[in-house]
């Protein structure tokens, strides 16, 4: 077994890696984006194939790594389905389990509180809080759905009857802590130790905390997996990170409209297209996506560069030659290929789930 707590200095994030070394299947709970490399550094050095991304919630402090992970290794994303992450494989409501190999078993607790979606994960003896306890504290109540009242029920009635030795494994500290235990948190906690409810309620209702810096970008970009935000924040507004759900509609609207003029294909169908030698492909996420990997031959060009760039930067100036476009996930290849139709290309076909269902399947 492999256990690794890992630390971003610049949102105070505790990153948890988990693998079993006879399988060498590996999950990570909580990744931040800026720190991918050393992530698939680890999954390297140990030669480890990665299985799960887990978050705890929709982080408002910085933006996961989990749909850029998900790209580069084929594993799969879960997230509480109260959170709003959509394009995540695992909608999550509490009670589901996670294994790796035949020795590691990571059970699913909904702890709604600091976020509507928030969950905290159990694994043999120690349990990975995220924002719903801390070390001498607890995340914040006063955005995201929060509710003060559903945290105090989650820490005490879930966290709290977990026996005392549990180790416990917050999601952030900003005080040099790594790791505490449920009596230490029971007994001491100055948010829990001794107080009602409505004692809690009141200390949360008057923290008068000043807003995240990160939260109007973070948050959007995590209810992509930290990815396919793209797409919506082009759509809606280039200079705008905020998106009502009113601009989703109309972002899906959009995306919806495009896969239906724009020939889907799956995988099966696309490896045939590239074995043939007939087909040009396309790349159209952006270059820190394709850096991580990418099909064989691609030619990159972002979505947004499509309607200015393709016509120089394609190796072919027949309007009328077969173009295989994908993405992360079928999204951004149905918009680039509806592009391009506008533009006259007569043969442009869309990969069905991307680059995320080639790397998954290859």
């Amino acid at each position: 077994m492999i256990f690794k707590q890992l630390f971003d200095k610049s949102s105070s994030t505790f990153t948890y890696l988990i693998a079993d070394l006879d399988s060498k299947e590996a999950l990570f709970i909580d990744p931040v984006n800026t720190n991918i490399n050393d992530y698939l550094t680890l999954l390297k050095t140990h030669n480890l194939q990665l299985k799960y991304l887990l978050e705890t919630h929709v982080h408002a402090d910085h933006i996961t790594a989990s749909g850029l992970l998900r790209q580069a290794t084929g594993a799969k994303t879960g997230i509480g389905l109260h959170c709003g992450a959509e394009t995540a494989d695992y909608q999550l409501e509490g009670g589901e389990t996670f294994t790796l190999g035949n020795s590691i078993t990571l059970k699913v607790f909904s702890t709604p509180g600091h976020t509507a979606g928030s969950l905290s994960f159990f694994w043999n003896d120690r349990i990975f809080t995220g924002d719903t306890l801390f070390i001498g504290g607890c995340g914040r109540t006063d955005f995201q759905n929060g509710s003060s009242g559903d945290l105090y029920d989650s820490v005490t009635k879930k966290i709290f009857v977990l026996p005392g030795e549990t180790l416990v494994y917050p999601g952030h500290d900003y005080k040099g802590n790594f790791v505490s235990c449920v009596y230490q948190e029971k007994t001491s906690n100055p948010r829990f130790a001794g107080k009602t409810r409505d004692e809690f309620i009141d200390i949360m209702d008057n923290l008068n905390l000043p807003t995240p810096k990160l939260i109007d970008k973070a948050v959007p970009a995590n209810l992509y997996c930290g990815t396919d935000e793209e797409e919506a924040i082009q759509l809606a507004d280039p200079s705008e990170y905020t998106l009502s759900n009113k601009d989703r509609r109309g972002v899906q609207g959009n995306i919806n409209r495009a896969k239906q003029q724009v020939k889907q294909v799956d995988l099966e169908t696309a490896k045939q297209m590239i074995q043939s030698g007939d087909v040009i492909l396309l790349d159209v996420r952006e270059k820190h996506e394709f850096e991580l990997g990418f099909i064989e031959n691609a030619i990159l060009i972002p979505r947004g560069e499509v309607r200015s760039s393709v016509e120089k930067k394609l190796a072919t100036s027949n309007k009328d030659a077969s173009i295989l476009i994908y993405c992360a996930s079928g999204n951004r290849s149905a918009l680039a290929g509806s592009i391009m139709q506008e533009l006259g290309f007569s043969n442009v076909s869309s990969l069905i789930g991307g680059y995320i269902g080639w790397k998954r399947n290859s």
